[in-house]
């Protein structure tokens, strides 16, 4: 979830009350948009606030929040609107650009007035925007430039790498595109977007002056913005259309908070070409339609609530209303709320403005009652003894690979539950027993001290052919020790307390097993019936898991254990 840092004097002059430090008061406001404060750095005056809606890309700057709190505490109802008067820049797209990265939008902000403080308050928003909605600038990208430095119109170009020359934001010398690549922080950090393309996007004034290297980085003259910058050209730039503007909506919004007046940009795309528009003007602040179920919201919310009242909590959450029939809203949702995409969403809107703690909760009527397994109690006393024994319990994924349960363990294979599609290369089928994770845990721990002592109690997946699925769920124990000395009477005294406190009589009966030192492994037996194997690990799988110490380990079927505990006849 998005964290972002806001100066809290700034929070308290756009949100318009004061709040005195009040931490507990600014949380009960901000979960109205679903946020919490995680710190507050009073020194440098500074808020970090934690989302927990992460589709609000509008609340991501301290403009953006204020807006919609602004409606929740009574200071303002409905849609705040945005404007644009039409300027004289326009922008001419290379066709070239279609395959490499093709959509640009952009907006003019004029009389805007900066201090440091907005500054970095606009770069944490590009900076959010650029990681999270533009994918780390794979899907969009973000430039601000000094207006009053760039003559009109501006070219969006594809050049060769080698071809353009000019001083990137914080450096002193010209480089040339490929070299901002090699030797600049971003260019290091972004350069495998644009590196697959024998050409570069470009985008430059009217005498060729380079604002930017986009998505990388802004050139240092006309790409470098202070509090001495009053006219602001904003341009985003990226792979898909929708994303690129609404993008441009969000940090234009953000300046016109700020006092800027927005100017429209008309956008230019080459004829002829797989460009399915040939002229636009952006940034668009239209709002839209959706229309709302008045039947559906009372469903979904478990209310009786007039059109009237739904109306009112509508113009609270900061929504607007176009048109109204006896069945539907026809609901306006204005253009900076990009998340938006169905009439649920605003329904949630709805609920947030009623108040949840206005909805009086209801018992779900169910045809059973849960409870806790019955064999829970059991598996509770076994993990209890094991870290009374002073073992410590890790928990490993139960996806693992034959490469761990059987190569590295020296054991053949056998059938396993086997993912058909899996999207990881060390995680295609379901363990079927624990050991080997417990090895894999020891061999990435080797700088912890020893002696090491650790467990394990989790689910194994076998194949049973009776079952519906054709497997079966059951519970494991695994326990290993390992430092300079460990040996097979160390791991055989845990089992004998454990059996002992568990209240199970045993035996062991010599074994051998591929993954045991021979003459140092034995069957673990409850009755002749076999629950599990105890021994020293074999020399070949610890130098499979590069580990140096011995390792004495058991490995129990426990859900046998449980089940013969009680007086059950195994699964």
């Amino acid at each position: 979830m998005p964290t972002i840092d806001v100066n809290y004097t700034e929070l308290e002059h756009l949100l318009n009350i004061k709040l005195d430090n009040n931490i507990e008061k600014l949380d009960d406001i901000l979960a109205y948009v679903k946020a919490e404060i995680k710190g507050f750095d009073q020194k440098e005056n500074t808020l970090s606030i934690e989302m927990k809606d992460t589709a609000r890309a509008d609340l991501w700057s301290v403009e953006g929040l204020t807006r919609a709190l602004r409606s929740y505490i009574g200071q303002q109802r409905g849609i705040k609107p945005y404007s644009t008067d039409k300027s004289d820049v326009e922008v001419n797209v290379d066709a070239r650009l279609f395959d490499i990265r093709p959509y640009i939008g952009c907006a003019v902000i004029k009389g805007i007035h900066l201090s440091d403080t907005v500054i970095k308050g606009i770069m944490h928003l590009q900076d959010k925007l650029d990681h999270t909605h533009g994918r780390n600038r794979w899907r969009t990208s973000i430039g601000i430039y000094n207006l009053d430095l760039i003559k009109s119109p501006i070219e969006y170009i594809a050049v060769k790498p080698e071809a353009v020359q000019f001083v990137p934001l914080g450096f002193t010398e010209p480089m040339s595109l490929d070299e901002v690549l090699k030797e600049h922080p971003k260019g290091q950090e972004y350069g495998n977007i644009v590196k697959p393309h024998p050409l570069y996007p470009l985008l430059c004034d009217r005498e060729g002056k380079v604002l930017s290297f986009p998505p990388i980085i802004n050139s240092n003259d006309l790409g470098k913005i202070t509090e001495d910058s009053r006219n602001l050209l904003v341009e985003v730039t990226g792979t898909l259309h929708k994303t690129v503007l609404n993008t441009l909506t969000l940090i234009t919004s953000a300046l016109i908070d700020r006092g800027g007046k927005a100017y429209s940009v008309t956008i230019n795309y080459p004829q002829d070409t797989d460009y399915t528009q040939k002229a636009l003007i952006t940034p668009d602040f239209s709002n839209r339609p959706l229309q709302l179920s008045v039947a559906e919201t009372n469903r979904l919310l478990g209310l009786n609530l007039s059109t009237e009242e739904i109306i009112g909590l509508l113009g609270t959450a900061g929504l607007g209303v176009e048109s109204v029939s006896d069945v539907y809203i026809t609901v306006l949702v204005p253009c900076y709320r990009v998340d938006v995409m169905h009439q649920v969403d605003i329904i949630e809107d709805v609920a947030i403005a009623y108040g949840y703690s206005n909805i009086t909760p209801l018992w779900r009527e169910l045809p059973t009652t849960g409870k806790a397994n019955a064999d829970q109690p059991l598996i509770n006393i076994v993990r209890d003894l094991m870290v009374g024994l002073g073992y410590q319990e890790v928990l490993n994924t139960t996806l693992t690979n034959p490469q761990m349960l059987f190569q590295k363990m020296n054991q053949p294979s056998s059938r396993l539950i086997e993912l058909s599609n899996p999207k990881v290369i060390t995680m295609t089928c379901l363990r079927n027993q624990l050991l080997p994770g417990l090895m894999e845990f020891l061999s990435i721990n080797q700088s912890v001290e020893f002696p090491q002592k650790i467990f394990e109690l989790g689910k194994v997946t076998i194949p049973n052919e009776t079952k519906e699925t054709r497997t079966c769920d059951k519970n494991y124990l695994s326990a290993v020790t390992t430092h300079p000395n460990a040996n097979f009477s160390e791991i055989k005294s845990a089992l004998d307390s454990l059996m002992t406190n568990f209240g199970v009589e045993w035996q062991i009966q010599e074994t051998i097993h591929p993954s045991f030192i021979a003459g140092r492994a034995g069957k673990i037996l409850t009755e002749d019936r076999e629950v599990g194997v105890i021994g020293e690990i074999n020399p070949v799988v610890l130098e499979a898991w590069k580990l140096e110490n011995p390792v004495a380990a058991f490995e129990l079927y426990l859900q046998t254990l449980i089940d013969y505990k009680q007086h059950k006849q195994p699964k």
